[in-house]
């Protein structure tokens, strides 16, 4: 199946700073997309990029099989977009705003977004200004679905919100994605992250660290605490890779990769070991770890995300 969203050695550079720095990625239809990195990783660079609102100083990217350099107008046409400071004009009514929008797409979009905000429980015949963040947001996320696009692009959509409507803006993302369509949902929220994701990508200062499915991520990363005899290290090699370790007194705690469960007996018979527990860590601390560990020696990862 042909990629959704397609990036191949984009760089991006704002005078002396580095936003992408040879970013490649293929992201399969109908998943998830979650990209993560703190702020000034390069995440709405990225988006803007793939949407054409900003320009590559090199590489390619493609969204629908659409060039992002020349082809933009048409992207955006077919892309529903909440960015994450989104402007709203907010003298309409959430009503008019939707007969605004209405003009500039096929017949039949004003009746979904009305049903959309009906849905979403929003006041018709309220004024934008005086709407919570929460309705805003939910106005904005009407507005980028009414025209039934193939791709839903999120940059920090859930930013300020609270819980509630968080849960309910999440849980309306795993419908979509169930429907066939794609999401590329950018966030500094792991958490949330985490309950709704198909595939995960984590950058950090432009660099590309990893593209992978997440139940893939999730099951190939232990964290293995090791607890000492005597608190001298044992002698053995650690099988895998090791993404970050920390000494107690007593204990010595990794998280590895790449560590098979037989492998693990090898930790129990060391006579400097006491005990051994191992367990699965949270996307959380994925990425915490990912991000303080050094990044491949070419300074990028090229990567294909499996379809299922």
């Amino acid at each position: 199946m042909s990629a959704v969203i397609r990036m191949d050695r984009v760089c991006k550079r704002f005078r002396r700073q580095i936003a992408l720095d040879q970013v490649s990625l293929d992201v399969p239809p109908g998943v998830i997309f979650a990209l993560l990195g703190e702020n000034g990783a390069g995440k709405t660079t990225a988006i803007r990029i793939l949407l054409g609102l900003a320009e590559a100083d090199s590489g390619d990217s493609q969204v629908l099989g659409l060039s992002s350099r020349r082809q933009a107008i048409e992207i955006r046409r077919r892309v529903g977009y909440v960015p994450e400071r989104p402007t709203l004009y907010d003298w309409m009514t959430v009503a008019e705003i939707g007969w605004f929008a209405a003009g500039f797409y096929p017949d039949g979009y004003l009746q979904r977004y009305l049903q959309i905000v009906r849905q979403f429980d929003l006041p018709e015949r309220r004024k934008v200004r005086a709407l919570s963040k929460g309705m805003r947001a939910k106005v904005s996320l009407s507005l980028a679905m009414a025209h039934e696009p193939d791709l839903l692009v999120l940059d920090e959509p859930t930013s300020g919100l609270d819980t509630l409507v968080r849960r309910e803006f999440l849980e309306s993302m795993i419908e979509r994605a169930a429907s066939g369509q794609t999401v590329l949902l950018s966030s500094h929220q792991i958490g949330e992250v985490e309950r709704v994701a198909d595939v995960v990508a984590i950058l950090r200062e432009g660099q590309l660290l990893l593209v992978e499915r997440l139940d893939a991520l999730k099951s190939q990363v232990r964290e293995v605490t090791l607890t000492l005899v005597n608190g001298a290290l044992p002698s053995l090699d650690i099988p895998g890779e090791v993404l970050a370790q920390r000494r107690r007194p007593r204990q010595w705690q990794l998280l590895v990769r790449g560590l098979a469960e037989q492998e693990l007996s090898a930790f129990q018979s060391d006579p400097a070991v006491h005990s051994v527990e191992a367990r699965s860590p949270s996307l959380e601390e994925i990425f915490v770890a990912y991000m303080e560990h050094r990044a491949s020696e070419n300074g990028h990862t090229v990567a294909e995300v499996p379809v299922p």
